[in-house]
């Protein structure tokens, strides 16, 4: 019988940065490192960000990967990790939300003030 994965669930599934954000990475190995948000999974709180936290995987010959060896791709870290880029400096920012007139919901950048969505 094969193991189930664990799924680390929280009680606030939501996370700050959205698919194709550009983040920077606040801690670890590839601290300082800049990329945009490939994917997000918010039950794990975990990001994939485009060429941070690469890892070495073996994979088998297959119709797709008809010659095999080892592939290099990147991984999953913790959303807690990474930061928002400003838009207008360029630098580390926090995220607010603001209610537009027309009734909308947008994420700020606190910094500048500057929409993100």
């Amino acid at each position: 019988m094969p193991r189930l994965k664990k799924v680390l669930e929280s009680h606030n599934n939501k996370l700050h940065v959205k698919k194709d954000d550009t983040v920077i990475v606040i801690s670890g190995k590839d601290k300082g490192k800049k990329g945009r948000v490939i994917a997000a999974y918010p039950r794990e709180n975990r990001v994939l960000v485009e060429g941070v936290n690469i890892m070495k995987k073996h994979a088998r010959p297959s119709q797709a990967n008809p010659q095999g060896g080892i592939i290099e791709q990147e991984a999953p870290i913790h959303v807690s990790n990474v930061m928002h880029v400003d838009p207008k400096s360029g630098s580390v920012t926090r995220i607010g939300y603001k209610v537009l007139d027309n009734g909308k919901k947008v994420r700020v950048a606190k910094k500048s003030g500057e929409i993100i969505d």
